[in-house]
């Protein structure tokens, strides 16, 4: 048994400011293609729906985060 290297972040989130009611995207760029990446806010894991959008492409992953509210920050 080999045990795999871990997937690191090569481009990792960045801040942005957005208006509530908007959408906003957050983008990272992972060191591995393909790997499975669970989006949190803190301990709660994010699931897909109208408010979360979850996209992945080979190392790029995306958030997508709908109709923003300030509870959102």
């Amino acid at each position: 048994v080999v045990p795999a290297i871990p997937a690191l972040f090569e481009k990792k989130l960045q801040n942005q400011e957005a208006e509530e009611g908007s959408t906003v995207t957050l983008h990272a760029e992972l060191s591995k293609h393909d790997v499975p990446v669970r989006w949190k806010k803190g301990s709660v894991l994010l699931q897909a729906s109208n408010k979360y959008e979850m996209k992945q492409m080979g190392s790029a992953v995306e958030l997508l985060i709908h109709d923003l509210q300030l509870k959102d920050a």
